[in-house]
């Protein structure tokens, strides 16, 4: 009977999507950190059988994009050297009266708001 090798080291086991955007936000150590980790309080609040997930991880980036999703993606949360931008999958179809979204507004999709520096 042959051995197989699955690469995987014995007992290491991945972190999960919750832990990849817990590091996120502390390696970021600024009011992004501070800004993502609040937005993701309230989606949590909003709905608490969303689910957290990292998409798009790559060599240029290698944490990822934080997304929270619930039958479908909610929104993503990039974090950029001025903003913290939220982009809503289906923000297009979403009533705006505050004029909350002021990125991606050419998309019939999705929209963002790109939230610049802290707010408290």
């Amino acid at each position: 009977m042959k051995k197989t090798r699955t690469g995987a080291k014995q007992g290491y086991r991945a972190p999960s999507p919750s832990q990849l955007i817990d590091e996120r936000i502390k390696e970021l150590g600024d009011w992004r950190g501070e800004m993502l980790a609040r937005i993701r309080r309230l989606i949590r609040q909003a709905d608490p059988e969303g689910v957290e997930e990292v998409k798009w991880r790559k060599p240029s980036d290698p944490m990822g994009v934080p997304v929270w999703s619930h039958a479908g993606i909610i929104c993503t949360g990039e974090t950029y050297k001025n903003v913290v931008k939220l982009t809503f999958a289906k923000g297009a179809s979403l009533e705006d009266p505050s004029g909350l979204f002021n990125s991606s507004l050419e998309g019939n999709t999705r929209q963002a708001a790109a939230l610049p520096g802290w707010v408290p």
